[in-house]
């Protein structure tokens, strides 16, 4: 049997501060021969949560890996459109592009991510991870080498937020030989892509070194037109521009124990002429693609930064160590149309709230009321600049800061006939938020002209920060006895929180705040039984837990969010093309957190709105027949199948009218969450040419707790346009490539082939489209 070195604790603290182990620190003991299969392998798997496709017929749970030309194939960069192919996965699209994506796995809520734990080369990128997750920034699916996904063996390693599981972009790694790629794309509305990056390692004197250089950069005109009115005369200009940068270096030195190093920089910056605005029903079947023209002013910006420094040291053959820092800086600033503030009822020109009656008042109109026709149709109106009115543009200005060390320590070792993989982590992370927010206001006559704005003073519209400290600890021992394999695992967080508001008159004092603190506990335990090479069975238990923001914590008392998630399931693979999973699941959700301003659903206050329970079946079959029977050709096929019913268990908690969640009651189906969810993808590989379609069925889904199937909010009675039913709709993509010469290939695509017109949303304001047809093509150059 191996036996630890001794005083483990001072070597592992003398390696944090030295670097890297040089000779022979922790001793030559290399122990018995099993350990060349259960030792340390000279990989970058650090930088992932599931590794490869091959890794994850023994995965203890439920997951997946999609690599470089899973999503190259069908010429993808929206992230909803490469999850489609994962059983368990639900999307509710917002701008047609991916942009801003709503996920959820297993019928967690899909608001802006904050369900999970989402990270890239395994570190967390929400720009503020604990303060405020559901931010406005994810990384650019094109760009990728790789997505992974775990669902339900997630909670242990990955938090904080593990009550919806974990995903995991893996960018583009340092090759080892000189190698590079050049790929040009144009397209429907304008749409031009560049994708580029060069790389290689090579021997010197003080080891091997590595670099990666890498740009991304997408500019589109977008699909949507926006009205003209009076002096304005509309525009296509909808779309956005979005480039990243990234630069990667790293060092193998000379020791005789391996160490690698890694330092990962990289910088996005996104514009994008995107609101909140939907459309009334009436105006979203007669032209989906339209804007009103009081959204002409709607845009974001953002840019987020970004550094990874990382270490990997293999201190000797039984134990490896991995640490890395890393530091984020985001900043966004939406300045998008919220609501009208005052409407001309009697048509002469002049808003009420304007007029000489000194007992008249203006009259206020949500955007979600004014689709749904509030006022008698005259806020709408407004918005179509058919109608004088007073608009506010509020600048929601925000930046995020994060920065922590995680570390993680592997010991695989021996105990009778069992083999041990011990894993202990370690992070210290800090992160913070800052709001400051103010708004324009136009004067629209009836012609639809705006006046120049007036502009309230900075901070009106809210002026505070929030920042989180948090320490995370985790223990995970992975138990190999013959076919079996154990895996208990603890993890525990504590988080001390602080929160400041400031005057909003543009002073910009301080007014009130509180300190807080939450501690989180999440045990979990999964089991395996590898029946054959080609059968695997696996089963588990886990605790999942989600922490709320500092200032609703602190100010409203709201708790930690709680899930207990069970699966069980099995895979198949004949290593002829032919494989397969079955997996059940049963997720209970308690004190559910729900931000209700997210999306624009809410007034802005987060709280604990009741118990869901989340059940269902997810199935995964592929097959190649051309493979199995050795036809010279490749044709793979795969039906990834989804069955939830997610269910409201008593009546919601809400006590915010406007929530989501409000008006829910016992049973009633959680919002945006399908019942049914189909997707059939196959392909025909040739010697030079292949083609690829990609077919997907989303079943309908109510857009509120209350399941209400009108644009009425049933705890006021008030029109609201966010309230009712997505129809279900299937949507089809095709793709297909030619190698002109070895390194050299043409490419086209096109998503939604038969132009299929569906709702995909209600949120933020009023029933929004998914994207119609959108056609690319290109060439791709690669070394």
């Amino acid at each position: 049997m191996i036996q630890p070195p001794k005083s483990i604790l001072v070597r592992y603290l003398l390696i944090l501060s030295t670097g890297f182990v040089v000779g022979d620190v922790l001793g030559e003991e290399k122990g018995v021969d099993e350990t060349e299969v259960i030792g340390p392998v000279r990989s970058l798997e650090e930088f992932q949560i599931v590794g490869s496709k091959e890794a994850i017929f023994t995965l203890p749970g439920s997951g997946a890996y999609l690599s470089r030309d899973d999503i190259g194939n069908l010429q993808l960069d929206d992230i909803n459109k490469i999850l489609r192919k994962i059983p368990g996965v639900y999307l509710r699209e917002e701008d047609g592009f991916g942009l801003f994506p709503n996920i959820s796995l297993r019928g967690v809520s899909t608001v802006r991510n904050d369900k999970l734990t989402v990270m890239e080369d395994g570190v967390l990128t929400a720009p503020a991870t604990y303060s405020a997750p559901a931010a406005y920034y994810s990384p650019t699916a094109g760009r990728m080498a790789g997505v992974e996904v775990l669902k339900g063996s997630s909670q242990i390693k990955y938090g904080p937020h593990t009550t919806g599981g974990a995903i995991n972009y893996i960018s583009t790694k340092i090759p080892d030989k000189e190698t590079g790629l050049l790929k040009l794309n144009y397209g429907s509305n304008n749409d031009r892509r560049i994708h580029g990056y060069v790389g290689q390692k090579f021997d010197t004197s003080v080891g091997q070194v590595g670099f990666l250089g890498e740009i991304f950069h997408r500019k589109t005109d977008g699909f949507k037109t926006i009205d003209g009115a009076g002096d304005y005369h509309g525009s296509d200009e909808t779309g956005f521009t979005r480039t990243d940068y990234t630069f990667k270096a790293s060092w193998e030195p000379d020791t005789n124990n391996y160490n690698y190093f890694e330092v990962k920089l990289s910088y996005m910056d996104l514009h994008a002429d995107e609101g909140y605005l939907g459309l009334a029903t009436d105006d979203l079947e007669a032209n989906p693609y339209r804007r009103y023209a009081a959204s002409r002013n709607d845009r974001i910006d953002t840019n987020h930064t970004n550094i990874h420094l990382r270490h990997i040291v293999e201190l000797n053959a039984e134990m490896k160590l991995t640490t890395t820092v890393y530091y984020s800086k985001f900043h966004r600033n939406w300045f998008k149309l919220n609501d009208i503030r005052d409407i001309d009822l009697d048509g002469n020109g002049i808003t009420e709230g304007r007029e000489d009656d000194p007992d008249a008042s203006p009259i206020r109109a949500s955007l979600s009321g004014a689709l749904a026709s509030n006022h008698d149709g005259m806020a709408l109106e407004v918005l179509r600049g058919e109608r004088a009115g007073d608009l506010r543009v509020r600048a929601n200005n925000r930046d995020y800061y994060m920065a922590g060390v995680q570390t993680s320590f592997e010991y695989f070792f021996l105990t009778g006939d069992a083999a041990h993989k011990l894993e202990a982590g370690f992070r210290f992370h800090s992160d913070r938020i800052r709001r400051f927010q103010w708004h324009d206001l136009f004067q629209q006559d009836s012609e639809g002209n705006f006046a120049p704005p007036v502009r309230s003073p900075l901070g009106s519209d809210g002026n505070r920060r929030q920042a989180t400290e948090a320490i995370a600890l985790y223990v995970e021992d992975k138990i190999s006895i013959g076919r079996w394999t154990f895996q208990p695992g603890i993890r525990f967080e504590t988080l001390d929180f602080s929160y400041t508001d400031f005057t909003t008159d543009g002073s910009n004092l301080p007014t009130s705040g509180g300190n807080g603190n939450l501690k989180l506990l999440a045990p979990g335990i999964s089991s395996t039984y590898q029946y054959s090479d080609k059968v695997f069975f696996f089963a588990g238990y886990h605790r999942g837990v989600g922490s709320p923001g500092p200032r609703a914590s602190i100010r409203n008392g709201v708790t930690e969010e709680k899930s207990d998630a069970i699966e069980a399931g099995f895979r198949f693979d004949n290593h002829r093309g032919i494989y397969g999973e079955a997996v059940f699941f049963h997720t209970s959700f308690n004190d559910l957190v729900v931000a209700d301003n997210i999306g624009g659903a809410g007034a802005g206050e987060t709280e604990n709105v009741g118990q869901i329970r989340s059940r269902g079946l997810e199935l995964l079959f592929g097959f190649d027949p051309a493979n199995a029977n050795d036809w010279g050709f490749r044709n793979p096929n795969s039906i990834a199948f989804t069955y939830t019913k997610a269910t409201l268990v008593g009546d919601s908690n809400s006590q915010n009218l406007d929530s989501i969640f409000a008006g829910g009651i016992d049973g009633n189906r959680v919002p945006y969450i399908p019942e049914f969810q189909v997707t059939f993808s196959t392909g025909l590989e040739l010697n030079k040419f292949s083609a690829y379609l990609n077919a997907t069925y989303v079943g309908s889904t109510y857009s509120t707790a209350s399941n209400s199937i009108d644009q009425i909010n049933p705890t006021t009675g008030q029109p609201d346009a966010r309230f009712g039913k997505t129809a279900s709709h299937l949507t089809i993509d095709l793709s297909a490539n030619y190698e002109l010469r070895p390194g050299i290939v043409i490419f086209g695509a096109i998503n939604n082939l038969f132009d299929t017109v569906y709702t995909a949303s209600l949120h933020p304001h009023g029933p929004r489209p998914g994207a119609p047809r959108l056609a690319t093509f290109g060439m791709k150059y690669s070394f």
